[in-house]
């Protein structure tokens, strides 16, 4: 590894970790600094931006945005508080699972703000600490990113490995994470169980609502949506969000068995997409170029069939039905554009935008130097790509960023696809600084005081359930693509 390249990767790190600190937009702007200092500091090639991811989380926020606009968010969240209050003594096992299969429905994390307030109330009234479910919740409901059909990192996951000649569906990705990750999720909320001092022999806690406005601030209240009316028009836009999920399972579950409804196209491929070749004209082009302009040259590009792919599929499905949802729930696109979940939405997408550039024109000029460095690593302990995956999370506060910057390089490392399935809950690993939205919500809402930022930044409430359930679930998803592979032959 040379001088220069340790410089220009100190810069990727500088920025990444100057926009964390800001947060929110900052951390895909000011990616852009570092971007702009590789270009033209170092002049090294600018990557491709990651275009499909992005248009992907734009389809899919929108379609959220739309249904948290028409009421449809606020009648699930209605139904998991019924659930959660029917049975309060096990909200420490209840609160992730739903917060989990929330976020596995929607795509996005950001719907649980609602719920995180009713969980701690519940275990308040129960007598229940809250950090217990609490922490995992709040985990849980980012872990859902990697298990949902519609989430960015798992569509991203599917186009890259299409590219890099692993035919896989979401549904065949999702077939490992879903068990993978639910195995994390028990084995985090067996810690969790009894984690810490219960309420009535906790010195602190007694000590703080032995204060009548203390107390009266923890006790006096109750969280709660089951007052809200939910109109007709509201659970409409549910059950069309829900087909248009159905829909794009159905299809990834007809590719999976080699059916093929989706339309085909004829087109030019490239041969080698970064050979440049000099046209009789003069002009230097590279391949893929001279295939986007439809033009077949014999050893360059060639006539080939091309059929829809999924992740435009997703796209479709998800802007259609978020038009149905305007036209027959009564949604309003302009409160769509101020709720949570569009907002917190377009900010991935900046920050996708910013890091996964970045990152791709590091890594794309130095592709030849990391496969010499590392070739010898992941050849004989292939599952350390894991390592990396939660290294670079922790950083960029992103899974489908994650997916999207070091996929490419896993494959070109020569890391087999169905070990790189196993290692994907890994690409979570921005728990271990708490400095995420969903984290810093869940401490807010927790008014007992008992799910903590610690006094030394890594000993939070998140950490423990977050390594845990990380550590199992990677181990648990390796097991489970083998299986899958090399016993039962599905890919």
């Amino acid at each position: 590894m040379t001088i220069t390249m340790i410089i220009e990767l100190l810069v990727v790190l500088m920025a990444l970790w100057v926009g964390a600190r800001y947060g929110s937009l900052a951390l895909g702007a000011i990616s852009g600094i570092g971007l702009a200092v590789l270009v033209f500091c170092f002049h090294l090639k600018p990557g491709e931006p990651p275009t499909d991811v992005i248009y992907i989380i734009i389809a899919a926020v929108t379609c959220a945005g739309i249904l948290q606009a028409s009421g449809g968010m606020d009648w699930m969240i209605q139904i998991a508080e019924k659930l959660l209050r029917k049975h309060p003594d096990r909200i420490t096992i209840m609160a992730p699972f739903t917060t989990f299969f929330l976020t596995v429905l929607v795509g996005t994390g950001h719907v649980v703000y609602t719920l995180m307030p009713i969980i701690c109330d519940i275990a308040l009234k129960k007598g229940i600490r809250p950090e217990r479910p609490c922490g995992i919740a709040s985990i849980a409901s980012q872990i859902g990113i990697t298990c949902s059909p519609i989430a960015a990192a798992v569509v991203a996951f599917s186009a890259i490995s299409i590219e890099h000649g692993f035919n896989i569906t979401n549904v065949q990705i999702i077939m490992v994470t879903i068990p993978a990750c639910v195995i994390g999720i028990l084995m985090a909320v067996a810690y969790s169980w009894h984690r810490g001092l219960d309420l009535n022999a906790d010195p602190a806690f007694q000590a703080k609502i032995k204060d009548p406005v203390q107390y009266a601030y923890i006790y006096g209240s109750t969280a709660t949506t089951l007052d809200k009316q939910i109109s007709k028009d509201s659970k409409r836009s549910v059950y069309i969000f829900l087909a248009a999920l159905v829909v794009i399972l159905i299809i990834s579950l007809l590719k999976m068995f080699g059916v093929e409804i989706l339309p085909a196209y004829s087109t030019v491929k490239a041969v080698d997409g970064a050979l440049p070749v000099t046209l009789a004209n003069g002009v230097t082009m590279t391949a893929k170029q001279i295939a986007s302009a439809g033009i077949v040259l014999d050893g360059v590009t060639k006539a080939a069939t091309t059929r829809l792919t999924m992740n435009v599929v997703i796209q479709i499905i998800m802007i259609m039905a978020a038009a149905l949802m305007i036209i027959f729930c009564k949604a309003k696109p302009k409160d769509a554009i101020q709720g949570a979940v569009w907002q917190n939405g377009m900010v991935a997408v900046v920050a996708i935008y910013g890091i996964a550039w970045m990152s791709n024109t590091y890594f794309e000029n130095y592709k030849p130097e990391m496969q010499a460095m590392l070739t010898d690593l992941v050849s004989n302990y292939p599952w350390t790509i894991a390592i990396a995956f939660f290294l670079v999370s922790v950083l960029i506060n992103s899974q489908g960023a994650v997916v999207v910057s070091m996929l490419p390089l896993a494959y070109s490392l020569g890391i087999e696809g169905w070990i790189l399935i196993g290692v994907m809950p890994s690409v979570y690993g921005y728990f271990f600084i708490p400095n995420y939205p969903s984290d810093i919500a869940t401490v807010n809402f927790d008014r007992s005081g008992t799910t903590i930022i610690g006094k030394y930044l890594l000993n939070h409430s998140f950490m423990a359930p977050g390594l845990i359930h990380i550590v199992t679930s990677t181990i648990a998803g390796i097991g489970i693509s083998y299986v899958f592979h090399f016993v039962l032959g599905l890919y």
